[in-house]
């Protein structure tokens, strides 16, 4: 397949044509997935049910009574979303003897829908909130995630095996989750598109928490149509993402400070690509980034202390499911420390002896974080529908002994206030991807899709290595 058959909308139109059918297609990605994930460790188990979803997608197919548009295209699901037959580990040895005895209802819809759900995608354990020294990309179940790009370089994370597996081409489709960052970063490193949605637009249940506060699951592909597309069979409901017209729109243009130069001239070239198609970009700077006195942080913290344990002392099986549980598996298992630490993991007991998500100190760190975002994203979009910032600098060097190095993070603002966010690839420096992100209000998914449609076409192409 050349780069664009990689697309949702390539793959669906030839297995329309008759010139593929689901099995063929799903063959190619599990045989394209054997060749290389032994070198990219971004899928971390394979479906067994698979092939036998895409023959049933053919039979569907011949008897004309197909499921949507995107029925027997493949799709790869984060896993830390519960779907029978993969493990749905969070990257975890815990929960190895652990495998979902339900669907969640984002893969229900995704089945629903006619999708092949191929496999599990690697990620960040426990969606990188383990340790503040963490290794983006690793996990005790799947090891070290690797960019496509360049394989001494890392993913980001959480949404490090789903944005890899697009980059390399493994799947059309991926779904991804997101507390802050987890989808837009891994994507600009990637050079892959990643859609935030709206906090509660979709089911959280099923999916390993961090923070119901903040999580969210969004899908992940190689164009803005792909994206819109899965977005639509996630949310269950007609998704319009047609690109708008440019021609005097009002487009912020969000400049942190500090921008390393490559990211900085990336973002001229953005806004003078704006500017000669008719839009009126407005410079904005001096917003806050995040995260936000710490408050971001020590709200989570609260968060996870209380949900982690509940959710796994629902899900069937024999699994620790207490912190002093947890931190004892950890301790005596020879893979899960051998990396970094659980330094996370070690403040929850003492944040759930302090009262948890009902203490003052929690509501306090809450409305702060919660009041800092909500200002900094309104100074950022002033009267204008949109804005756009910079999504990453170029990826980091995997090294063990150094903590990620996240010189840009733009995601705080949509991620504390729930509101929708999508990274869409825009350039690159020295062969690395930089992403650019399109940033709305709470609700204004549709608008964010279709504006992000519209700068991809001003865009050049985005570069998969590995095809």
């Amino acid at each position: 397949m050349t780069p664009a058959e990689h697309t949702a909308a390539a793959v669906s139109a030839r297995l329309a044509s008759g010139e593929l059918t689901a099995v063929e297609l799903s063959q190619f990605y599990l045989d394209r997935i054997a060749k290389l994930n032994p070198q990219l460790n971004a899928v971390i188990a394979l479906a067994p049910a698979a092939l036998a979803e895409a023959r049933a997608s053919d039979q569907r197919r011949a008897a004309g009574q197909l499921l949507g548009p995107l029925d027997g295209v493949p799709v790869l699901i984060k896993d830390n979303i519960e779907a029978v037959g993969l493990p749905g580990t969070a990257g975890s040895r815990v929960l190895r003897d652990s495998p979902p005895v339900a669907d969640a209802p984002l893969v229900q819809r995704l089945r629903a829908a006619g999708l092949v759900v191929l496999g599990a995608s690697n990620l960040s354990e426990w969606a990188n909130f383990r340790s503040t020294a963490s290794t983006s990309g690793w996990s005790a179940v799947g090891g070290q995630t690797r960019n496509p790009h360049e394989p001494s370089r890392n993913t980001s994370g959480s949404s490090s095996g789903s944005a890899a597996a697009i980059a390399a081409g493994l799947a059309p489709l991926a779904i991804g989750t997101e507390t802050d960052g987890s989808i837009v970063s891994p994507a600009g490193v990637c050079g892959i598109v990643g859609f935030k949605p709206t906090l509660g637009r979709l089911p959280g249940a099923g999916i390993v928490p961090i923070s119901s506060r903040q999580d969210t699951a969004g899908p992940m592909a190689r164009t803005v149509a792909d994206a819109a597309a899965l977005f639509a069979v996630l949310t269950g409901e007609p998704v319009s993402a047609d690109p708008v017209s440019l021609a005097g729109r009002r487009v912020s243009v969000w400049r942190p400070d500090q921008l390393p130069a490559e990211v900085a001239a990336l973002l001229d070239a953005v806004q003078a690509l704006l500017a000669e198609a008719g839009a009126v970009p407005v410079p904005v700077s001096g917003a806050s980034s995040g995260p936000f006195d710490d408050a971001e942080f020590e709200a989570l913290l609260a968060e996870f202390a209380v949900e982690l344990p509940a959710y796994l002392a629902a899900r069937p099986g024999p699994h620790p499911h207490t912190w002093p549980e947890l931190l004892a598996f950890n301790r005596a298992d020879e893979v899960e420390l051998s990396r970094f630490s659980d330094e996370i993991f070690q403040r929850c007991p003492d944040a759930l002896a302090a009262g948890g998500i009902e203490s003052e100190a929690y509501r306090a760190a809450r409305a702060s974080c919660d009041a800092g975002a909500a200002e900094a994203l309104a100074k950022v979009l002033g009267d204008c529908e949109v804005a756009i910032a910079p999504t990453n600098a170029p990826a980091w060097t995997i090294d063990y002994g150094t903590e990620d190095d996240y010189r840009v993070l733009t995601s705080s603002l949509c991620a504390v206030t729930g509101s929708p966010s999508v990274s869409l690839p825009a350039g690159s420096a020295s062969g690395l991807p930089l992403g650019i992100s399109v940033l709305g209000r709470r609700g204004q998914d549709e608008q964010v899709l279709a504006f992000a449609a519209a700068l991809e076409k001003l865009l050049p192409a985005p570069v998969f290595p590995l095809d």
